[in-house]
């Protein structure tokens, strides 16, 4: 098949893109695809030959991505690569996707995971992997999935929505401590935890630099889960347990810094309560072919809580899905082509 993996973009979430993108790219190469790599902002300069030719050409699109840093990308220095701007879409990027048989899918954050791009495919008759415009535009926003969650009763801790310039009182139900979360945002990026009033005021500041709407909900203290869902069954949990602090940004994509166990040490019924949770909320926000799933495991109570669904989930070398389907069985080109033929069967 001619694919394009579509990478980077300017959300905070640029670098973690570009290198699932790499992966994608070149387990698609070794599976036999005809793969081009192209950053959705950057484009591609003016080619030298018809864009149909690309995908045939000896070129190592991968060669320039390097490792995801400790931290958040400078997207200013990016935006200046294109100045004057109007478009998401760098030059060439949407005649080269119209040109493809699959669109897979690499990007995170707001560029990717809003449901704009997915529409816009839609509108072109453009193919790709993964979930639809709608469900992608509810499951960015972490207001409106909670309130799909709480709708099918798939648990989720108690929150909030604070507005940016309007005054706001932290609820006898959310409590000390909290945590403050942008809410489209991703890979931890604007997610900051308050333990009294001060530090709740400087956690708003903070997160609101981002977005002008936050979400302030109970902090659940005890272990953290991911659950992989492809096709609405669940793929076997995996804990992620950091070294020092929360599971933030740095945590998530530096080698070393979070001990993950896959499967999780559970008993035998937990863990089939959280696999049954993280389908229901796929369901809850209508997600099609694949998602993954973040929980929390309460200490005191044993209950779980839903905290979010990651619709196109990370596939850097030390991302959580990956680690799940090789729980299975499944190497990563493996589970990349599990993918493409799972989306696939959106247009059948």
């Amino acid at each position: 098949m001619k694919i394009v993996v579509l990478a980077g973009g300017i959300s905070t979430e640029r670098d973690v893109s570009l290198v699932s993108g790499r992966e994608i790219y070149r387990a698609l190469k070794e599976n036999g695809h005809q793969t081009v790599l192209v950053d959705l902002f950057l484009g591609l300069s003016e080619p030298d030959r018809p864009l149909e030719q690309l995908f045939d050409a000896d070129i190592d699109w991968a060669a320039s991505v390097c490792s995801v840093s400790a931290e958040a990308p400078d997207l200013d220095s990016v935006k200046a690569l294109r100045p004057g701007y109007r478009s998401l879409l760098g030059p060439h990027v949407l005649e080269l996707c119209s040109l493809s048989d699959m669109v897979f899918l690499a990007l995170h954050g707001s560029n990717g995971e809003d449901g704009r791009i997915q529409a816009l495919f839609d509108l072109m008759g453009i193919r790709y992997t993964g979930t639809g415009h709608v469900s992608s535009a509810v499951s960015m926003d972490k207001e409106l999935t909670k309130r799909m969650f709480r709708a099918l009763d798939v648990p989720t801790p108690p929150g909030v929505t604070a507005v940016k310039g309007v005054p706001f009182t932290l609820p006898d139900a959310v409590g000390f401590p909290c945590m403050v979360k942008t809410c489209c945002g991703g890979s931890s990026v604007g997610v900051y935890r308050a333990d009294d009033p001060s530090s709740l005021e400087e956690a708003l500041k903070n997160a609101f630099s981002y977005e002008d709407q936050v979400v302030v909900e109970r902090h659940v203290t005890g272990r953290e889960f991911s659950v992989g869902v492809i096709e609405g069954k669940a793929l076997p949990i995996i804990e992620i347990a950091p070294l020092e602090g929360f599971y933030d940004y740095k945590n998530k994509y530096q080698a070393g810094s979070t001990v993950e166990t896959c499967p999780a040490d559970l008993p035998p019924q937990t863990a089939a309560r959280i696999q049954e949770h993280a389908e229901k909320a796929c369901a809850a926000v209508g997600i099609e072919s694949y998602a993954r799933v973040d929980f929390m495991l309460e200490e005191q109570t044993g209950a779980d809580y839903a905290l979010e669904v990651n619709t196109l989930p990370g596939m850097t070398p030390t991302s959580l899905l990956p680690q799940e389907a090789a729980a299975m069985g499944y190497t990563f080109s493996q589970l990349c082509e599990w993918i493409l033929q799972v989306s696939l069967k959106k247009y059948q």
